[in-house]
């Protein structure tokens, strides 16, 4: 099997992780929107505290801030609100660095022919800007692509063919960038709103409104079980043979998985039922504990292992796993192209995910609502990804536990395997 997939999927499979839109598109949401997301965030958890939680200090909170609720989520609704608008510019920075553009003027363009699409061709003056929030937020995620990748694109066609003002030699350079980025600016953003016109015109809605629309069956497939866990096999199949698959499949499901989150932080700002379970927290945050394939167990196993081998890649690789950064794990144990422990490194956080979808699906966990950096350690990932539930770091916990049996027997297995090879190889020493 490993020689079929080595064969068959690494190739095209490692040229998906390489393409630059993929890129462009993920360090758009980890590099700008996330520190975006976090802040929101913040605000989201302090004007809505657990008040199902029956506890003096709790209940205080809750009188205390419902009388300035809509001023706490003042923060919240103008970053999440503005989550496609700076992925926008995001996406369009990104590919113009690869492209080797003046990555600034690609951002601002992008972000400006997203903000044009988001509101009405109509008397402008008489939207109110709270009822296109959601499109310039999560909902206008997929446009925010689009036209981030299509206006860059199109600005280094326009350039490359010479429509653009060359500046003599002396001229200040921050003059130069203007002219250069002239008439690009005056071709794209008059077609962005033709187009907006267009559609304004014969459907009543925006453009994401009519993207989204078309898009919304891939959300909610997107969000089930068999997604899930499609998604996860994918991941921890890929690594299996030496590919990052969560880079992989990141780049692919990142905007379904922002668009959840961000509908599960407006549902619980409006007080209505979440129903968001497939983000990228319910990956990083309660799959992958010590990094992909839930190796944290395995690490500490490794610490106290009669292998020489194995328990020093576990002294090595102990911090980072705590972190949830097991590439010296992976690569180091090995676990890629190990066909012992492949076993468990798919079957622990195939089962984890599982048994989180029922939870979440059940309302036994509260919904992921913000987007914590997947360095967070085991239990605050849990409690700060919903929003301060102790029973979230708990279910953490039990999914280390779970990964943690489930790599005992295959552990012990390989373990065996080394150190026969290693008392071998030092008695062949000893003798020669």
């Amino acid at each position: 099997m490993i020689e079929w997939l080595e064969n068959h999927l690494m190739e095209p499979l490692g040229k998906i992780a390489q393409n630059k839109y993929l890129q462009a598109i993920r360090d758009a949401f980890v590099i700008f929107a996330l520190p975006v997301i976090i802040t929101g965030a913040i605000f989201l958890i302090i004007a809505n505290p657990p008040s199902a939680i029956d506890w003096g200090p709790i209940q205080a909170w809750e009188r205390a801030v419902s009388p300035i609720q809509a001023e706490l989520l003042f923060p919240f609704n103008l970053t999440f609100g503005l989550m496609a608008l700076t992925v926008s510019f995001g996406i369009g920075y990104s590919l113009a660095t690869r492209h080797d553009m003046d990555a600034v003027m690609a951002g601002i363009l992008s972000m400006l022919a997203f903000f044009m699409t988001a509101f009405p061709v109509t008397d402008i003056t008489k939207v109110p800007f709270g009822d296109i929030l959601n499109y310039l937020g999560g909902q206008g995620l997929f446009v925010a692509i689009i036209l981030g990748i299509v206006t860059t694109e199109l600005m280094r066609f326009l350039i490359k063919k010479g429509f653009t003002f060359e500046m003599p030699a002396g001229v200040p350079p921050y003059v130069m960038r203007t002219f250069r980025a002239l008439i690009p600016f005056m071709i794209i953003l008059p077609l962005v709103w033709i187009i907006a016109w267009i559609v304004w015109a014969n459907y009543e809605v925006t453009l994401p409104q009519l993207v989204l629309d078309l898009f919304s069956p891939l959300v909610s497939a997107s969000n089930s079980y068999w997604a899930a866990l499609g998604m996860i096999l994918l991941m921890l199949i890929l690594w299996s043979i030496g590919i990052h698959g969560m880079n992989v499949v990141s780049s692919v499901a990142y905007p379904f998985w922002m668009t959840q989150l961000a509908e599960n932080a407006d549902a619980v700002k409006a007080g209505t039922e979440a129903s968001g379970i497939v983000t990228e927290p319910f990956f990083h945050m309660f799959t992958h504990i010590g990094g992909s394939g839930a190796t944290l167990g395995l690490v500490i196993f490794m610490l106290f292992s009669t292998s020489a081998q194995l328990k020093q890649v576990g002294k090595t690789a102990i911090i980072p796993s705590l972190f949830n950064i097991n590439e010296p794990v992976i690569f180091g144990v090995p676990i890629v192209l190990n066909p012992i422990l492949i076993i468990p490194f798919v079957l622990g956080p195939a089962i984890i995910v599982t048994v989180n979808y029922i939870l979440f699906a059940t309302g036994i966990l509260p919904p992921v609502i913000i987007q914590p950096p997947f360095t967070v350690p085991i239990f605050l990932g849990g409690f700060i990804a919903t929003g301060g539930s102790w029973l979230a770091g708990l279910v953490q916990i039990m999914n280390a536990i779970i990964a943690t049996v489930i790599y005992y027997p295959f552990f012990k297995k390989y373990e065996k395997q080394l150190t026969m090879q290693e008392k071998e190889e030092e008695q062949a020493a000893v003798g020669n």
